[in-house]
């Protein structure tokens, strides 16, 4: 498995963006399809974007697509969240995935939770009005 950390989270206000970021390490990042996820208190934790080895495709919930861009530097062995325009249903504790690439592949793969095997321990993002 590989090794996963996230960190840029914070206190913002609504209207503000945050950039997260989840630095891989102990495998090959390239051979890895990587999702976010967030869970607020008392939910369940649910996707929120994932992005595909290459970069080649990404995947959104509805709930932040045209906000939140996903992307990766396979060079540096990261992948980032871009979130903008956020909401104080945004707030939550995001977490970085990953599965190796190759299995499958699809929105229906991307955004379920036991698709990824490896998760990092999460960065909390409270989005203040």
């Amino acid at each position: 498995q590989v090794q996963l950390v996230e960190s840029g989270g914070g206190l913002v206000q609504a209207g503000d963006s945050l950039r997260l970021s989840c630095a891989a390490s102990g495998r090959t990042f390239s051979r890895y399809d990587m999702g976010w996820f967030r869970q607020a208190p008392g939910k369940e934790r649910e996707f929120v974007a994932a992005i595909t080895w290459s970069g080649g495709a990404t995947y959104y919930a509805d709930s932040v697509k045209g906000r939140f861009t996903i992307s990766r530097d396979n060079a540096k062995n990261t992948v980032s969240l871009q979130m903008n325009s956020l909401k104080r249903e945004d707030t939550g504790v995001y977490y970085c995935a990953a599965v190796e690439a190759g299995r499958n592949s699809g929105n229906g793969y991307y955004t379920k939770r036991v698709t990824y095997d490896s998760w990092g321990q999460g960065t909390q993002v409270t989005v203040s009005s």
